[in-house]
Order: C-alpha cells, then structure tokens, then sequence
C-alpha cells in the first residue's frame, strides 16, 4: 500500500486549492472527491463567486483576501485560465446595516480605496441599479469575481502536474487516527498518510461528527434572468454587489459565462437540508423569493427566466469559518462552515490548510476561525 504525505478529503474550491498547495511544497499528496471533477452536487458550482475586499463580516478577513488576490493572479499565471474578473464591488443597506457600515469600517481600517453613493448617485453611475431612497452603496473598485469551476480545474490539473494522485467518484466512509499519521477508508480500498486535511464541504459532519451541528448544510437558489436592458448589466458597468434590504440580503453578478443577470438570496428559504437528500427541484416559490428583489431594485433585469439552481451552504452559529487543526489530532487540518462567503478565500485556504498539517504557522491571525469556539475533543468520524 502506497503512504501518502497528505491526503486531501474533498476536491470543490477548498480541497483543490489545499491539493495543489500541499504538491507545489513537493509533497506525495492523494486527493478523494466523491463526485466530479468538478461537480454541481456541493457548493462552489455555478459559475462564479464574488471577491470584495471592504469585508463587511469583520475587518481581519482583509489580509486574507489581499493574499486571495494574489494567489488567484498566480493560479492565473500557472494555469493560463482566466480566473478573476475585476468589475468593481457595492455593499448596499441603510446607512446603519451590517452590510454598509461594516463595509465601511474595513475599508477605512484597512485603507481601501473606496467611495460613499446615495440611490440616486449610484443609479447615475451604474444604471442597472435602483436602491430605495435612504439606501448607501460602498463602491470599491477592486471587487469582482472568481470563476469557481474553472478555479478548481486549474488547481487539481497543476496538482496533477506536480505529481498529486487523484481519485474521483470515490466516497470516503471513514477516517481513524492510526500511529501519529491517519487511515481513510473509502468504498473500494483505503489509505494512509502522514496528514489529513478535510475540506469536505456539506459533508464535513458526515467526517467529523462532532461539527455536526456547527457546520449545517442549508439549501440555496439562484436564479439568472433576462435583462430587458443588456447593456446595464455587463461587466464594465455593472459591479458584483452584497445588499441588505427589507425583504432580505441579496447578491447578484453582471452577465457572463452563461446568458443572464445572476442573484441569489443569503439563507435563501431557510431550509436547513442533508446533503445526499438536499431538494434539487427548483420550486415557484423559489423564484418568487428572488423575483421580488429583481423587480423592486434592479427592473431592467427583470425579463424571462434562463436558468435556476440549488447549491448548499454550509453554515456555522456565527458564520465565521473553521480553520484550524483538529482539537486531539495535529496531523488532521479542517476547513469548514464557509456560511455561504467562503469561495473567494479558496486560494488562501488552501494555503494555510498546507501550512497547518505541514506545522507551519499561518502569517494571519486565525483567531476568529478557532474549531474550540464550538467544539472541545473529538474523535476520528465515518460517514
């Protein structure tokens, strides 16, 4: 039997990125993903995800993100893929939200380039918007989007190049601590390494049970739309955007990749779900919850219907993600709970999980994402 140095579990945005961190250090690495690569049964299909880096959420995932950012630029470089799509980035809501005030706070701790827009000032320069009256945009130029699929093609292919093995449509049934190093098991054989790092996504309670109710699988709905002005909504004029509203908060994309104006609601229906059991069918009331949205801020968008689908969050208490080293065993690393914002850090993720089972310290504090802020010891899980 072949002992690995590491052994990846999960291959979506997180895992590929920790794959081809941990073979780019020149380590024997095997990575096992249970579908595709990649696949639409997880979190990080569909497209694209936004990049901002006036973080509302809290002002120390900055760093993070200007390390995203150059990572994303190399795998750019490596792989000669475009990856990350620059379109500009608004933080909309009432001037005392989460969503504005927060934003505001990390672009002046962090010294962001940045602007203030009222309603009406924003709709002047990026037409396709219509925020209420009394609503602030944050405007930071350096805000857009990854494109998540080809993001993890390009990080397991370069893995592969370096020598990492690979094993898709290959379920992992269980992991146990075995002489300092790990054993995982999986449908048809199993396997041993030094370090594990699991990136297992809505999976991540099935391999760790003790996450099993910090780090939720949630159904999630986005919907793209026909603009009935195309020329709003392309990326020169329209930036990706985060808003807080009434009716909920929203995020949404200028038109690429596929036809439409992409939006999608946080916590779409509240439908907390088991991800091998998650509902795929897409529902009137799906559409409802985001017609609304399209219809009150952003009309010109709101023609026909080209394309919905389900994705999953997978959501932690505070929505803060879990990056650490297993509580009893050093050598196992745990990326999870990315509560529907985690996809833009996938390239610094994927980093700091090398740095971890390889006993290297992070250069950021990691504080806020401690697994001990929910969890005490644990053992090794199965599926």
């Amino acid at each position: 039997m072949t002992r690995y140095d590491a052994i990846v579990l999960g291959l979506g945005g997180m895992g590929s990125a920790a794959l081809y961190h941990l073979a780019s250090r020149g380590l024997r690495v095997l990575g096992l993903e249970r579908f595709d690569i990649p696949h639409d049964q997880g979190s990080s299909h569909g497209v694209n995800r936004i990049i901002r880096l006036a973080y509302w959420e809290h002002p120390s995932y900055v760093p993070l993100l200007r390390r995203a950012y150059a990572l994303w630029r190399r795998l750019e470089h490596e792989s000669g893929e475009r990856i990350l799509v620059i379109t500009g980035s608004i933080d909309a809501g009432p001037e005392d939200s989460a969503t504005f005030a927060g934003a505001l706070r990390s672009a002046r701790e962090h010294h962001l380039e940045h602007e203030v827009l009222d309603a009406a000032a924003l709709q002047e320069r990026f037409p396709g918007y219509r925020l209420a009256p009394g609503m602030l945009a944050l405007y930071q130029p350096e805000g857009g989007f990854v494109m998540s699929e080809r993001a993890i093609v390009a990080h397991v292919s370069l893995a592969m190049g370096m020598g990492a093995d690979v094993r898709a449509r290959c379920a992992v049934t269980g992991w146990e601590p075995e002489g300092g190093g790990v054993r995982v098991h999986t449908e048809r054989e199993s396997f041993t390494a030094d370090r594990l790092v699991v990136a297992a996504g809505a999976w991540a309670g099935r391999l760790l049970p003790e996450l099993r109710d910090v780090a939720v699988p949630e159904r999630q709905v986005l919907i793209w739309s026909r603009p009935l002005r195309p020329e709003f909504f392309r990326p020169g004029i329209f930036p990706v955007f985060n808003m807080e509203a009434p009716e909920g908060r929203f995020y949404g994309f200028p038109e690429y990749g596929i036809p439409g104006f992409k939006l999608g609601k946080y916590h779409h229906r509240g439908e907390v779900t088991d991800p091998d059991a998650v509902d795929r069918d897409i529902h009137p009331e799906d559409e409802a919850v985001l017609r609304e949205a399209i219809r009150r801020y952003f009309p010109d968008a709101d023609g026909p219907t080209l394309s919905m689908k389900t994705c999953m969050f997978t959501n932690t208490p505070d929505e803060h993600f879990i990056l650490d080293r297993h509580p009893r065993y050093p050598q196992v690393a745990v990326a999870a709970g990315f509560s529907g914002h985690g996809y833009k850090f996938c390239s610094v993720v994927g980093e700091i999980m090398a740095d971890l089972v390889m006993d290297r310290t992070p250069p950021f504090d990691l504080s806020l994402f401690r697994m001990d802020r929910f969890v005490g010891g644990a053992t090794g899980g199965g599926a």
